[in-house]
């Protein structure tokens, strides 16, 4: 049996992960747009060395760009008002809080123009901390809480998306009982399969969100549950009924679902104006727009993706003969996730070998192959969505810069568990070492928001770095945080 060494590409790798040219450079789209190597070789954000960031707040941490966020924001509000302007006076632009909220980012985003999407009570009280205006908050969810509704209603909010038939005969009971009325949008499922994960695929019928557009699913022969909430909503005098919504997925790259989508809705909302004479002013496509975890990932502009959008509800209303509705979209990592990442501290080192079919030139042989296992001082605590979605990432030497070879790598971190993995395959230099410190580009959405404390980590601290200027917007945990829950024997 041969040992296979060299900085040749590692049959342990996949297929899509080439060995880079330069393990120095920082590969477009993954990063925010400030980040940059010092002449020091450090990597910086605004100015910002991760030195500095590590001396002052500690590892591990994720380390957001400010401007960079705005910047995103500003982009999908500009492009989607630019390209739907002649059909319908614009786009209203809600980012979706689920993938990251704090009091700071709600201000980033009113004052960039944009609305928030929440999906609990827990978020909306971020909201109301934050001071936005209730006009502009969406509430959505497949199981709210009476507490919840009732939130929403003393917020005054612009919407609340509804899931289920019984779901909105709640809304529109407890409304009613109160005095008000309910502004909602029902949730549909237009059966439009994504390309995507199937835990964040969200518009198949086998699932739990969302009023299927399919017939006979109530029991009411010919009506669908969507068009029998359509009549019981425009019915009902708790509810003020504005339009429909969909959410087809997420880390969505290709445009289709997204038009499939948006023509099934726009051909379901004609057909209920025509049968019962209603008119429902609004449609909310979602969001999903995929982000670059990896070199190969291949995000669209946000100017790409409303000129197509937008080129769809134009021919379908008129084909249909009917007023655009006001859209809606709902983007929440195409913002965030890639002006963040997560900065480590490299421990423990080993590598092991495993073997793998040799070629001809091995005579058939097995051979085994290195690969190197380089633990953080974070982990699934931080980032579980290796763990959920077997979601890839990619990593950089960020101290140094380095000459070194590379070496397939697998980045992982302290937890008691095998699969706590926080980069599955990387090329590293082969000279990381314990201290130096390691970035994970693109780690803006649904990992602090799903971060634990698991083995009882603490949850690392978000810093917002600005024209040279490090802030904290949320505080890192402490052991005496976790322990002021414990209420003793």
């Amino acid at each position: 049996m041969s040992v296979q060494t060299g900085n040749t590409a590692s049959p342990l790798a996949p297929e899509w992960l080439a060995v880079p040219e330069d393990l120095n450079a920082l590969q477009e789209p993954m990063w925010a747009r400030t980040v940059e190597r010092n002449d020091d070789g450090g990597l910086a954000v605004a100015g910002v060395s991760v030195a500095a960031l590590k001396e002052q707040f500690g590892t591990p941490l994720f380390v957001m760009d400010e401007s960079d966020f705005r910047s995103r924001a500003r982009a999908f509000k500009d492009s989607f008002d630019a390209a739907f302007a002649d059909i319908c006076g614009g786009v209203d632009v809600y980012y979706a809080g689920k993938s990251f909220l704090c009091t700071a980012v709600v201000k980033w985003v009113e004052e960039e123009g944009l609305r928030l999407d929440t999906a609990s009570g827990g978020e909306l009280a971020v909201a109301a901390r934050a001071g936005i205006r209730g006009e502009r908050v969406a509430l959505h969810g497949n199981n709210k809480s009476d507490a919840e509704i009732n939130r929403a209603l003393d917020m005054k909010l612009g919407r609340i998306v509804v899931d289920s038939l019984a779901e909105l005969e709640r809304v529109g009971a407890i409304a009613q009982a109160r005095g008000d009325r309910a502004k909602v949008m029902l949730r549909l499922t237009p059966g439009v399969h994504a390309h995507t994960h199937e835990f964040i695929a969200t518009a198949h019928e086998d699932q739990k969100f969302g009023l299927s557009m399919a017939e006979d699913t109530t029991g009411q022969a010919g009506l669908s549950a969507a068009e029998e909430a359509v009549a019981a909503a425009s019915a009902h005098p708790g509810i003020e009924l504005l339009g429909l919504h969909c959410h087809i997925g997420s880390q969505i790259f290709e445009p289709d679902g997204f038009a499939m989508a948006a023509e099934k809705l726009l051909r379901f909302l004609a057909a209920m104006q025509e049968k019962y004479s209603i008119v429902m002013p609004e449609l909310d496509l979602g969001g999903g727009y995929g982000i670059a975890y990896t070199p190969v990932d291949t995000p669209r502009p946000a100017a790409e993706i409303a000129t197509a959008m937008a080129a769809v509800v134009r021919s379908t209303c008129a084909e249909l003969g009917i007023e655009a509705p006001r859209i809606s979209i709902e983007p929440g990592r195409a913002i965030v996730g890639s002006t963040t990442f997560t900065l480590y501290e490299v421990g423990t080192l080993k590598t092991v070998r495993v073997d793998a079919p040799g070629t001809a030139s091995d005579g058939g042989n097995n051979v085994t192959y290195p690969r190197r296992y380089v633990s953080v001082d974070g982990g699934m605590s931080d980032n579980a969505r290796p763990v959920l979605y077997d979601a890839d990432y990619s990593a950089v030497l960020a101290s140094r810069t380095s000459s070194a070879a590379p070496q397939l790598s697998r980045v992982v971190g302290k937890h008691c568990e095998s699969g706590d993995i926080v980069v599955r395959d990387v090329y590293l230099p082969e000279d990381v070492a314990a201290g130096d410190l390691l970035a994970v580009p693109g780690t803006g959405a649904y990992c602090w928001a799903l971060s634990s404390n698991y083995n009882y980590l603490a949850r690392p601290g978000v810093v917002a770095v600005r024209d040279g200027s490090a802030r904290l917007i949320v505080r890192g945990e402490t052991e005496e945080d976790l322990l002021n829950r414990d209420m003793g024997a």
